[in-house]
C-alpha cells in the first residue's frame, strides 16, 4: 500500500473521530435512520468517489457525499467532500453554517485562511501536501492554488448536511435589491452591477 493511500486512510479514521466529537446534528434515538428490515448493506454505502475528481482547466471542483448524495448519514453528524483546485483557482470565501471543516491536502500545495467573528482577524496559511487545516463552524474561510499544478484535497464536515453560504454567490446573485448593496459597500450601483454581472457570465 503506497504512503497516499495509508495517509488518506489515516486521515478518513481522523477525521470521522474528531469531527464526530463536534458534530452538530440532531442525535438519533437508534442505531441508524432507517428500518433495519427494509434495509441493506447498500444504504451504508456510497460509490460516488470511485472516479477521480480532477476540475477543468481553469477551474474549480467539489464533489460532495453529504446527506442529499448519501442519505445513509443521516443524523450520524459527519460527511466528506473531494475538492480539485486548478493553478489559479479559488474555492471563494464561504461558509459552513452547521459544520466545522477539516481539510487534508492530498496534493500540490494551498493557500488557506479565516476570519474571525470577534476582531476581524484573518488568519492564513500555506498547506503543502499531507498538512491539514480547520475551519472552526460558522467563520469565512477560502482557499487558493497559487502554484502551478493541480492541488487535490479532503474535507470532512461535523454535520451530514453542513451546507455552504458562498459569500459572492449570496450577495451578487440572490437578488438583493442594488440599492440595498450599493449603501452596504459604500460604492455605486454600477459597481454593483458591474459585480453581478460577472457572476452571472461566470456561471455561463
Amino acid at each position: 500500500m503506497s504512503t497516499t493511500s495509508l495517509q488518506v486512510i489515516y486521515f478518513f479514521l481522523l477525521a470521522l473521530v474528531a469531527v464526530g466529537v463536534f458534530a452538530s446534528d440532531p442525535e438519533l434515538v437508534s442505531d441508524f435512520a432507517a428500518n433495519p428490515a427494509a434495509t441493506n448493506a447498500s444504504f451504508f454505502t456510497f460509490t460516488g468517489f470511485r472516479d477521480d475528481v480532477t476540475a477543468p482547466a481553469g477551474t474549480f471542483l467539489v464533489k460532495k457525499a453529504s446527506l442529499a448524495e448519501f442519505p445513509g448519514l443521516n443524523g450520524l453528524g459527519v460527511s466528506i467532500a473531494k475538492l480539485s483546485y486548478q493553478p489559479g483557482t479559488t474555492n471563494p470565501p464561504h461558509i459552513h453554517p452547521r459544520a466545522a471543516e477539516l481539510l487534508f491536502v492530498l496534493q500540490g500545495s494551498l493557500s488557506v485562511g479565516l476570519v474571525d467573528t470577534t476582531t476581524n482577524k484573518l488568519f492564513v496559511q500555506k498547506l503543502e501536501m499531507g498538512d491539514m487545516f480547520v475551519f472552526p463552524k460558522g467563520l469565512v474561510h477560502f482557499q487558493f492554488n497559487d502554484g502551478q499544478h493541480e492541488a487535490k484535497a479532503i474535507s470532512a464536515f461535523g454535520s451530514s448536511n453542513p451546507g455552504t453560504v458562498s459569500l459572492p454567490a449570496t450577495l451578487f446573485g440572490s437578488g438583493i435589491d442594488d440599492k440595498i448593496l450599493s449603501k452596504a459597500f459604500k460604492v455605486s450601483t454600477d459597481t454593483v452591477k458591474m459585480l453581478k454581472n460577472a457572476l452571472t457570465m461566470k456561471k455561463c
